[in-house]
């Protein structure tokens, strides 16, 4: 830091396991790519390539490149990994990724249907190539899941071998966990939280009132996804008290540092 606070949460160093923020690239230059990285990058833990961006993505291997080189792990959204399985391609997934030395897989079905237990078979598939993110919640609007069935699912895919389950959104943030509005769904977020261990949760909260609340709910260290690349700044001072959001939170109650 450029100089000293007191009263500052502790975050813990890279690579870590809690306060981990996953950016969402979606389809970043590689000129883009080395000025985030400079400006971000040691606030950055994962980097998506948003959906199927990296089908159409120029350059991608020398974008992974970058990645690589500054220490950020990279992984291809689940859309693209849905996308495979609906054309049967599972196996060609799995070249994919040895292809691009791909460290990280998300498995999800927010756009597909597919049955649990083939989904978790995916999972503990995967799982032993690379490290799963498994995501849970649909895209679909109109499709409520009740609290009771978003715990189960989660903790089947981390039986199943997901490192972390990721609380579904979008990019926009206005479905799965939250309403159209944006509003978070605190009652089926703290349910959740009296189940799943906060670590093992990663929520994707792409709006800035989305994140504040994560941050006031858990902690300074609650792991946050699907953060535009020029808000990742912005997110690690919220997380850090240093933004109006949570300038007094952390001051007051000092046992959540």
């Amino acid at each position: 830091m450029n100089y000293e606070l007191k009263d500052i949460p502790e975050r813990p160093a890279k690579p870590r396991d809690v306060g981990f923020t996953m950016a969402m690239d979606k389809g970043l230059s590689l000129r883009e790519v080395e000025d985030f990285i400079d400006s971000s990058g040691e606030y950055t833990d994962i980097v998506k390539l948003g959906w199927a961006t990296s089908y159409v993505t120029s350059n991608l291997k020398d974008k992974l490149a970058l990645y690589k080189e500054a220490g950020i792990p990279t992984y291809f959204g689940g859309t693209l990994f849905e996308a495979f399985i609906i054309r049967d391609q599972f196996e060609d997934y799995r070249k994919l990724l040895d292809k691009y030395d791909m460290p990280f897989a998300e498995v999800s079905d927010g756009s597909i249907e597919l049955p649990h237990d083939l989904k978790c078979e995916y999972i503990s598939k995967l799982s032993e190539q690379v490290t799963v993110l498994s995501e849970v919640g649909s895209k679909d609007a109109e499709k409520i899941i009740p609290p009771y069935q978003w715990i189960d699912l989660m903790q089947t895919e981390l039986d199943a071998g997901a490192w972390k389950v990721i609380g579904e959104s979008r990019e926009a943030g206005n479905v799965g966990l939250f309403r159209a509005s944006g509003e978070v769904r605190s009652g089926l977020v703290q349910e959740i939280l009296t189940k799943i261990p906060f670590e093992k949760i990663i929520w994707e909260a792409p709006q800035k009132a989305q994140q504040v609340y994560f941050i006031k709910l858990v902690g300074a260290n609650v792991n946050l996804g699907n953060i535009a690349p020029n808000e990742i700044i912005p997110l690690e001072t919220i997380r850090l008290g240093l933004r109006g959001d949570t300038f007094h939170h952390f001051l007051n109650n000092k046992d959540l540092l």
